[in-house]
């Protein structure tokens, strides 16, 4: 865990001015001029939906990925460091639509193209228009939005404790791992890439994937971080959607709430989605199994299955009355333990 002269941190950074903030600013990686961080987005060949953050205080891209505890832990501390702008204009290059961001320097807007996108990843750029201080550089952001390929099959799945061994059910393990273990050396569970790189070709083939979508109570502070691993670990490519920013001073609660607003997310995503079948996997660490149900319940006729990593030694009698719920409405749930318990259970019912 980080010391308690760790948690001044912020304070001194704030009291710095001059060249002194700017040598400590480079000395973290840090930088202070107006930042776009823009997300994958995602829709339907007429209609994508475009998120980010404007950001007056980020991190630079991390290069490197070291074994050591105190530049783990200075590099995970920094995510927390950022400071969002408000209510600052911004726009998708080549296009006249715009959107203002909120109190947490979030924007989200729909975009319809002119001409319809074909399935797969395609590149975009938003750029700031009102906010910046510098007149002759226009911070942009660049990322992809993703037409999902007609497939039959589409995946929704948390992170934590359902691929990525986080400990979430204890908030000061999560911490430490956090703090001291980067992306690259953090572990998904035994089997699990095995298994969703089965999950990602059901039905179809490597060049046309059933999508991909991680949806977790994770802030947006983690984004480079959990793509990182998804792509160290050949995990699926996919569309992230995590949580609201977190600051500094609320990195001991990180991912510890907005678990309902889950199901707006998911909700976006069946919508945008309506002639797939989505398969939800998740955890019984958390509300992924109430949340679920909630799903199944409102959108049986989308949902395939869904899948329940166990984590602790036995299994819960509230999640297994869920599970009953779930399967009552018809649709196949596993409770399973290891990830080859799952991958049977998915030959079982014809998913793989």
């Amino acid at each position: 865990m980080p010391t308690s002269t760790s948690f001044h941190f912020p304070k001194q950074l704030t009291s710095l001015s001059g060249g002194w903030r700017t040598y400590f600013l480079a000395a973290l990686r840090m930088t202070d001029q107006p930042t776009v961080k823009l997300y994958r987005g995602f829709g339907t060949a007429t209609q994508i939906t475009v998120q980010g953050h404007v950001l007056r205080r980020s991190p630079l891209p991390q290069q490197h990925y070291q074994q050591r505890f105190w530049t783990n832990m200075i590099d995970m501390i920094r995510l927390f460091l950022v400071r969002p702008m408000a209510h600052v204009e911004v726009r998708l290059q080549g296009t006249t639509i715009c959107a203002k961001t909120d109190i947490d320097g979030f924007f989200r807007f729909d975009w319809s193209p002119d001409t319809p996108l074909p399935s797969g990843w395609h590149p975009i750029q938003v750029e700031l228009v009102s906010g910046s201080a510098d007149k002759q550089s226009t911070p942009v952001g660049v990322s992809d939005v993703y037409v999902p390929h007609q497939t039959q099959y589409g995946f929704i799945s948390d992170i934590d404790d359902t691929f990525l061994v986080s400990h979430s059910g204890t908030k000061l393990k999560r911490l430490r791992v956090l703090l001291f273990q980067n992306a690259h050396a953090r572990k998904p569970f035994e089997g699990v890439v095995v298994h969703y790189q089965a999950l990602s070709l059901t039905g179809t083939t490597p060049n046309e994937p059933n999508p991909f979508f991680y949806v977790s109570s994770s802030e947006w502070n983690l984004y480079d971080y959990l793509s990182a691993f998804l792509h160290k670990h050949n995990l699926p490519a996919g569309v992230l959607m995590l949580s609201q920013l977190k600051q500094f001073s609320q990195l001991r609660q990180t991912g510890q709430d907005k678990h309902l607003t889950k199901l707006d997310r998911i909700a976006r995503i069946l919508s945008a989605c309506p002639d797939h079948q989505f398969i939800l996997l998740g955890d019984d660490t958390q509300a992924d199994p109430h949340i679920y149900a909630t799903v199944v319940k409102h959108h049986a006729a989308q949902i395939r299955c869904v899948y329940l990593r166990q984590l602790g030694s036995v299994k819960k009698p509230d999640v297994i009355a869920t599970v009953a719920a779930i399967e009552a409405a018809g649709i196949p749930c596993c409770y399973f333990k290891h990830s080859a318990e799952a991958m049977q259970y998915s030959a079982r019912i014809k998913l793989i």
